[in-house]
């Protein structure tokens, strides 16, 4: 078979090849380890799934410290030439680095390729350790807008000259009370980021069988930012979804609390009132969508009440193109140590799949994680809260879970 790229549709779908070249970056510190863990898993899952028929050409790109050792570029521009080329592509987690021009690599690949939606599965596997009483209850999907709000990154620092002069605009023109040498930063929200991002939540679902979309934002405080934010959510779900969507109003004035078949709920939620409810009602969450900032503290609080980063995938995910992730750091204290547990990025890797539409092999690669984990050969942060279990290298327990494919 002759690698080839992944090609879109007009439609938007996708024409996949039996042998695409996906690029990957393997990522700093644990990166190396947990890719090649996660390789050999996905590759022995398309070939559990598909024998001789499909695998995919795997191509190393450069992005953080091994970019900028090689290139002088913590970002080189080819890397995100070659992305969009080959439209779906793999990351292992990157540094940051701290006061060298760039704010942070990963937020850098997002903005650049613009990947508006970050979609964060979060699910209970069953065996993890879990502070939650009823960890099986979890079940959500967060889609979190990725390329606005505190992240666009519009700020200046507390008493530079660009910062005295907006302190000085604000309250002049403005007529806003701002202390003394304060630090300032914007927060952008619009309309089109907004209704694209729930657009793709709502869509999500829908394709998913999937019974509500709650809009996560601060509203009540911030009116005309995350205010609008909900606003905008209402309206795309009317303008494109009208026949397939009521609100959570309708769903009791008209439904007497009942859903109807084949209708997605929209509600809204305030932010501190969800993170309550995501812990003492999870089953009634199930896709999210939320402006940048509360997706991320969301996202992380959710994967706590399923065991950690450590077995949380993610995805950023655009009109041209798509990069799944590692969700964590990168852990240099234990780079090169074989140590680090890989899930993350290997259910990363199974959301690719599916993304692909190769269901069948995402499908070998949850189920075989899920029987490793239940047979009690796993990495060091697993073992030690499990008891009976045995500790286990990163390279084994990517071996362990080839083991438990049929």
């Amino acid at each position: 078979m002759e690698p080839a790229a992944i090609q879109k549709n007009d439609d938007g779908t996708l024409n996949i090849p039996d042998c695409p070249t996906i690029p990957f970056i393997e990522g700093d510190g644990i990166g190396p380890d947990i890719w090649r863990a996660t390789r050999k898993v996905l590759d022995s899952a398309v070939t559990a799934a598909y024998g001789t028929r499909r695998r995919i050409d795997w191509l190393e790109v450069l992005a953080g410290e091994k970019g900028f050792h090689e290139t002088g570029e913590w970002l080189p521009t080819e890397t995100l030439e070659t992305i969009k080329k080959y439209i779906v592509a793999i990351k292992g987690p990157l540094t940051t680095p701290v006061g060298k021009g760039i704010r942070s690599v990963n937020v850098a690949i997002r903005q650049k390729l613009d990947l508006h939606a970050c979609v964060r599965p979060v699910k209970y596997i069953d065996t993890v350790p879990s502070p939650m009483k009823r960890p099986e209850k979890v079940n959500m999907v967060v889609f979190r807008e990725n390329t606005e709000d505190l992240y666009a990154g519009i700020e200046w620092q507390a008493e530079s000259e660009a910062a005295e002069k907006m302190i000085a605009f604000l309250r002049d023109e403005m007529e806003a009370d701002i202390p003394e040498h304060a630090g300032i930063g914007i927060k952008p929200i619009s309309a089109r980021n907004t209704k694209r991002l729930v657009a793709s939540a709502i869509t999500y679902a829908l394709d998913n069988n999937l019974p509500s979309v709650t809009l996560m934002h601060k509203g009540n405080i911030m009116k005309f930012t995350e205010g609008a934010f909900s606003k905008w959510g209402y309206e795309v779900a009317q303008e494109r979804f009208a026949d397939q969507t009521i609100t959570e109003a309708e769903l009791y004035t008209k439904y007497d609390g009942k859903p109807p078949a084949g209708k997605v709920v929209i509600k809204d939620r305030i932010a501190d009132m969800l993170f309550q409810q995501v812990l003492l009602r999870p089953d009634e969450y199930h896709v999210i969508a939320t402006p940048n900032l509360n997706g991320d503290y969301l996202s992380d609080a959710l994967a706590a009440q399923v065991g950690g980063l450590g077995m949380a995938p993610g995805a950023n995910i655009g009109v041209q193109a798509a990069v799944f992730e590692a969700t964590h750091g990168t852990a240099p204290k234990y780079a090169g140590l074989d140590k680090v547990n890989p899930s993350s990025l290997i259910l990363s890797g199974a959301m690719m799949l599916d993304y692909m539409g190769w269901k069948e092999a995402a499908q070998k690669v949850r189920q075989a994680l899920q029987a490793a984990v239940k047979a009690g050969t796993v990495t060091y942060d697993l073992a030690r809260q499990i008891d009976g279990a045995t500790e286990i290298k990163c390279s084994a327990f990517a071996e362990q879970i080839v083991s438990h494919m049929a």
